[in-house]
């Protein structure tokens, strides 16, 4: 009895029972069922031959699927590749190959950080504002007067990103740790004169 009951044609469709519509058999799935109850010795093919030839992927169907998945993997690809590209541009126009950041770049670091960088002061010492004087002494003490420099040349001999910030604060690009410091001792410099001013 409890067999009987799992019978498919005791069940509901499930097709129906989802709210979807029913699917009919292709031509080759239905030649194909008619194929199986000739063998069984039936004459017409039963609930279970097409059930059978219905849960049946074809080869066709098979390669069709494959196609569309090798295409879907080769669009998701492309586009993965066009906006790692366009990321790198982006990031490419907020750095200024000379060194330090461009004004997009400063204004992504805002979004980002919500600090609003300035450019860097590149103007002569007897031209600088007391200001202009702390920033250009904060900066050189802080990049270059710290106990342990980062590198200033790559592998290939070219300047570091470190290294060639010294150009968008008008300061000749360091290559050795000695100029790092000739820059660090300008900035104590300008800082000392820019205490002088201020104590009056």
């Amino acid at each position: 009895m409890a067999r009987s009951a799992r019978a498919p044609w005791k069940r509901e469709n499930p097709r129906k029972r989802a709210g979807k519509a029913s699917r009919h058999l292709s031509p080759a799935k239905k030649a194909a069922a008619k194929a199986r109850a000739r063998r069984a010795g039936r004459r017409y093919p039963n609930l279970v031959d097409n059930m059978r030839m219905a849960a049946k992927k074809t080869k066709k169907s098979a390669k069709k699927r494959a196609a569309r998945t090798r295409s879907t993997s080769r669009k998701s690809a492309r586009k993965s590749s066009r906006k790692r590209t366009a990321k790198a541009r982006k990031k490419a126009r907020e750095k200024d190959p000379k060194g330090g950041l461009t004004a997009a770049g400063r204004k992504a670091f805002a979004r980002k950080e919500g600090a609003h960088l300035k450019p860097g002061v590149t103007k002569k010492a007897s031209e600088m504002t007391p200001q202009d004087m702390r920033r250009k002494g904060s900066w050189a003490v802080r990049f270059y007067g710290r106990k342990q420099l980062p590198p200033l040349i790559d592998r290939n001999g070219r300047p570091t990103r470190h290294a060639l910030s010294a150009h968008a604060w008008g300061e000749p690009v360091p290559r050795t740790v000695a100029a790092a410091r000739k820059i660090a001792a300008k900035g104590e410099r300008l800082l000392a004169r820019y205490r002088r001013i201020k104590n009056g």
